[in-house]
């Protein structure tokens, strides 16, 4: 019986952590633990009284050599004495009815009386209103007081009579003749606030199971519930320890579906993203430090020319009208250089931080793009650039775009083609294409081109084909990286061919303008 009750104390929660544990909601590991840790006890402890109570009976009818024992005879005392004493009645009837002279023999009397001790009973016999024997080492005047008359109705009972008050003893009687003539009883008399030895052990065997039924039961339950919310609980607790010690490098491993399992995904979300915003603040140092290194660079060239011609100027150099004029627009061509280049990385930090303020409108592009060539061929002709235009658009040519960031890509690009033309007659072209749903512009140089081990890299931040640092050739590194974030926020595309020594051919691609009839 301990063998199955501590088996089931642990059976339970190795099942419910093969099957259920990682399919368990808490909620209903809860509910379930409610219900075994009442139930699991109201049962093993039916099984196990009954299991006792089966081999009290067997063991009662095996010692006392009695038969037909039942439930209703071990809760009921007088019951089982009755059951119990019946042989030696019988014998005591049997011997008062054929040889009453027995009954005065104290060795018969013995004999009987031994019988009756191993039952918790003794014998008792009266001689008329006299003890005549006792069976008991102690007399009890009380209860010989209280003992039926010779011929009581009451007494002619098989089961006994019972005496209450102070007494509470079971009575059987048998009347016979001593060879004398005087009138006599014989009594076997038990003491029933004495309860039967095997009754005691199976209330203390029955007690003892019940609280190790409790005990085992809990312990269980306790074991099963802390290997449920404990393990995963100990495994963010460490998630914990090594995010605050800055250690992202590790995995939380979700032990269930339940509700500790879905903590252990945002727990490992939430690592993720720390992650993930840890290495981006280590890129983002890394660009600012090189960001800072370009603009000294980069300011550090023009600053040093100005303060050159500066100093000529005031040392008297500059002697002549021809020279000071020279020495005047170079250092004004030189702001103007810092100018744009400050231009150009204030707009970058808007462009990482993604705050580009964007005013999109429907645009006509052949009539923006005219006016765009109007502009850029006053400027490109005083450095001695051709400039063609070739529009094969239907008039109605629409697109949604931000005029002035658009304008932006365009000057970027043609600047960039600038800063490469090695040809003795510059030429620049500007082509757009329908191509489908989008509009296609092409603006194409002659310059010194770019190698097909650069081309792919064009776009990246702070990417320049040059070794050098000139500036005046190097630029910033980040203009064509603006015209592609440009053309990414417009839902649009920018690519680049290019062939050394042959020139440059940059392709924007923008989704063209379409109105859906609205249907009534």
């Amino acid at each position: 019986m301990l063998y199955l009750i501590y088996h089931y104390g642990y059976f339970c929660p190795s099942i419910s952590k093969q099957k259920t544990g990682e399919t368990m909601k808490l909620k209903n590991r809860m509910v379930i633990s409610f219900f075994v840790i009442i139930l699991v006890p109201i049962i093993l402890t039916g099984v196990a009284v009954t299991g006792f109570t089966m081999y009290q009976v067997w063991s009662l009818e095996k010692k006392y050599g009695i038969e037909g024992v039942t439930y209703e005879n071990l809760s009921n005392n007088t019951m089982l004495l009755s059951k119990m004493t019946q042989k030696t009645f019988s014998t005591l009837e049997k011997t008062a009815s054929s040889d009453p002279e027995k009954l005065e023999e104290t060795s018969y009397l013995n004999s009987l009386n031994q019988d009756l001790t191993g039952k918790n009973a003794y014998l008792l016999i009266r001689k008329g209103n006299d003890m005549f024997y006792c069976g008991s080492p102690t007399q009890d005047e009380l209860l010989f007081s209280e003992l039926p008359e010779y011929g009581d109705p009451s007494a002619d009972n098989d089961r006994g009579v019972y005496i209450g008050a102070d007494v509470q003893s079971l009575i059987k009687q048998v009347d016979f003749t001593f060879t004398d003539g005087v009138k006599g009883s014989a009594f076997i008399i038990f003491h029933s606030n004495s309860m039967v030895p095997q009754l005691k052990k199976i209330l203390l065997d029955t007690v003892f199971v019940i609280i190790l039924i409790l005990i085992l039961t809990a312990l269980g339950l306790c074991t099963w519930t802390y290997r449920g919310v404990m393990t995963p609980l100990t495994q963010l607790k460490e998630a914990t320890k090594n995010i605050k010690e800055g250690n992202l490098d590790f995995t939380i491993e979700k032990t269930g579906v339940d509700e500790i399992g879905d903590l252990c995904d945002d727990f490992e979300e939430m690592r993720k993203r720390l992650k993930e915003s840890a290495e981006e603040k280590v890129a983002f140092d890394k660009e600012n430090k090189e960001l800072i290194s370009n603009i000294s660079h980069d300011l550090k060239t023009p600053i040093t020319a100005v303060k050159g011609y500066v100093e000529g100027i005031m040392d008297g150099v500059a002697d002549t009208p021809e020279k000071m004029d020279r020495y005047i627009r170079t250092i004004y061509n030189k702001a103007n250089e810092m100018d744009r280049l400050i231009n150009e990385l204030t707009f970058y930090s808007k462009i990482d931080t993604n705050r580009i303020p964007y005013t999109f409108n429907k645009i006509h592009i052949s009539d923006y793009f005219e006016d765009c060539v109007d502009e850029l061929s006053v400027e490109l002709d005083s450095s001695g650039i051709s400039l063609t235009y070739f529009n094969y658009l239907e008039e109605d040519a629409v697109v949604i775009a931000d005029a002035e960031q658009l304008k932006r890509v365009i000057n970027n690009i043609i600047s960039n083609s600038l800063k490469y033309m090695n040809k003795p007659k510059g030429v620049i072209n500007i082509r757009l294409r329908d191509v489908g749903d989008f509009i296609q512009i092409e603006i194409e140089d002659n310059g010194k081109g770019i190698a097909q081990k650069d081309l792919a890299n064009i776009f990246e931040r702070f990417y320049r084909t040059d070794a050098s640092r000139n500036s005046s050739k190097g630029g910033s590194g980040i203009g064509l990286s603006i015209v592609k974030k440009i053309m990414e926020d417009h839902g649009g595309q920018v690519w680049a061919t290019s062939k050394e020594g042959t020139g440059t051919t940059m392709y924007l691609a923008l989704r063209k303008y379409q109105e859906v009839p609205v249907h009534e």
